[in-house]
C-alpha cells in the first residue's frame, strides 16, 4: 500500500483558502507547480473544484500545518492516512497456469491460421508468449511442429472471448476490404444501360392509310353498281 496524498488539486485549494502557508509549501506537499498554486489562488484555476480538507483525511494534523505557516522553510510532511490507496500494478506478461502451458502453442498455431491480422505483441498478450515463440511457430521452426494442432485459445481457457474479440476488431480497424476475386456480377446501373428497352406496340390504328381505305371502299362500290346494271 501506498502512503499517497489523495485529490491533490481539491486539497491545494483547501490549503489556499484556509492557511497561511506560502505556495511553494502548498505545491510541495500536493506535487504541483507553484505557478498552478498561484492560479488557484488567483482563482485562475482549479475553478469549481471544492477543496478536500486534509486534516478531516487523516492527511495532516492542525499541529503540523501550525508549524510550517510559522516557518516559509519548513515542508509538511504526509500523516498516515485514514485511506490507504493501493499500488498500481506493473502490467506483466499474462500469467498462464503451468497446467495449461503446454496448450500455448496450440492456441497460437490457431490464432496464426485464424487471425492472420493480429500482431505478435497482441498474440503475446492474449496467450502470454514470447514474440521468439510465436516467430518459431508462424515459421515452423517450432521443436514440436509436427504434433502441434490448432485450438480455440477460449476453449482452452487461455483467454477469454471478449480480449479476442477486441483484439481482433483493434487489429482490423483501418484495414482497407478485400476486393471480390473472380467473376462477379455487374452493378445495376451498368446492366440497366446494357439492357435494350423494349420496343413499344405500333399503334396499328394510327399506321392506317385512311385515304387507302376509302379508295378500296369506292373500288368495292363501283364494281357492285356495275354488276347490277349487266
Amino acid at each position: 500500500m501506498a502512503n499517497t496524498l489523495l485529490m491533490p488539486k481539491a486539497t491545494a485549494v483547501w490549503l489556499v483558502d484556509n492557511t497561511a502557508l506560502s505556495f511553494e509549501q502548498i505545491a510541495q506537499f500536493c506535487g504541483l507547480h507553484p505557478l498552478e498554486v498561484k492560479a488557484i489562488a488567483d482563482g485562475e484555476s482549479a475553478q469549481g473544484i471544492k477543496g478536500m480538507d486534509p486534516i478531516m483525511t487523516g492527511q495532516l494534523t492542525r499541529d503540523e500545518i501550525a508549524r510550517a505557516e510559522k516557518d516559509p522553510n519548513q515542508r509538511l510532511k504526509l500523516s498516515d492516512p485514514k485511506v490507504r490507496v493501493p499500488e498500481s500494478k506493473r502490467k506483466g506478461p499474462r500469467y498462464t497456469p503451468l497446467s495449461k502451458r503446454q496448450d500455448r502453442p496450440n492456441a497460437i498455431l490457431w490464432l496464426v491460421r485464424n487471425h492472420p491480422e493480429l500482431k505478435d505483441a497482441q498474440i503475446s498478450r492474449l496467450v502470454g508468449t514470447t514474440k521468439s515463440t510465436i516467430e518459431q511457430i508462424r515459421e515452423r521452426k517450432h521443436w514440436n511442429s509436427a504434433n502441434l494442432q490448432p485450438m480455440d485459445p477460449v476453449t482452452l481457457g487461455l483467454a477469454s472471448q471478449i480480449d479476442l474479440d477486441m483484439e481482433v476488431n483493434r487489429a482490423s480497424r483501418g484495414r482497407e476490404q478485400a476486393q471480390p476475386v473472380g467473376d462477379t456480377l455487374l452493378p445495376a446501373a451498368l446492366t440497366e444501360r446494357l439492357v435494350p428497352a423494349p420496343e413499344k406496340p405500333k399503334d396499328e390504328d394510327a399506321e392506317l392509310d385512311a385515304n387507302a381505305v376509302f379508295a378500296k371502299l369506292s373500288a368495292l362500290k363501283s364494281k357492285n353498281e356495275d354488276a347490277d346494271d349487266e
